[in-house]
């Protein structure tokens, strides 16, 4: 039997994580659906009585994600979103217990429409004020492309901000790779505030 890999790429290291802090009946927010993969693995985590909402700002998103709902029965438990993730709170009134992002352009797309600082931020502070106690937001950082190091940057400048008393900021990354390898930042709500 071969065995599986785990530090390969930074979406399966955030898995290793998200498998310990997603129970069944949550509520999550997949902030850049993409091509829905990690909405359709949060639909998974979270059961019949959790729910998902995903955004994206563009309709090819959108209807990828929707078919690969729609096969494997998912799609009761999701609401996808055409809209940017820094309209967030627009949609989402309930506490949630964790925000996924991933930065950077949709795979096998126009790589011109790319997530941007302003609006990641912007975003970022809407998740932390949405997470409920000991909720998660967790941002993958891809800066292979025109603005991804400029969007690193911003993120790192924010949590390096962010008041330990009120919550706690991980860095994972790989140190050997070439090419902008992406990062994981991971933050945790301490308390109400």
């Amino acid at each position: 039997m071969k065995k599986a890999k785990y530090l390969t790429k930074v979406t399966d290291i955030n898995k290793l994580y998200l498998e310990k802090i997603i129970n069944e009946g949550d509520i999550v927010v997949d902030a850049t659906m993409g091509n829905g993969y990690d909405t359709k693995y949060l639909a998974q985590k979270v059961g019949e009585n959790g729910f998902v909402y995903s955004f994206d700002v563009q309709e090819e998103a959108i209807k990828s994600t929707a078919k690969k709902l729609e096969k494997e029965n998912l799609d009761k438990r999701v609401k996808l979103i055409l809209d940017g993730h820094e309209n967030m709170d627009k949609h989402v009134e309930k506490e949630v217990s964790c925000i996924v992002f991933n930065l950077g352009y949709l795979p096998r797309a126009k790589h011109r429409i790319i997530t941007k600082p302003n609006t990641t931020i912007k975003a970022i502070e809407h998740s932390l004020k949405l997470l409920k106690p000991h909720g998660v937001v967790s941002i993958s950082i891809y800066t292979g492309h025109e603005g991804g190091m400029d969007e690193k940057n911003s993120v790192y400048d924010f949590v390096k901000n962010l008041d330990q008393s009120d919550f706690d900021v991980l860095e994972c990354g790989f140190v050997n790779q070439i090419n902008n390898p992406p990062q994981l930042v991971l933050i945790e709500k301490k308390n109400e505030f």
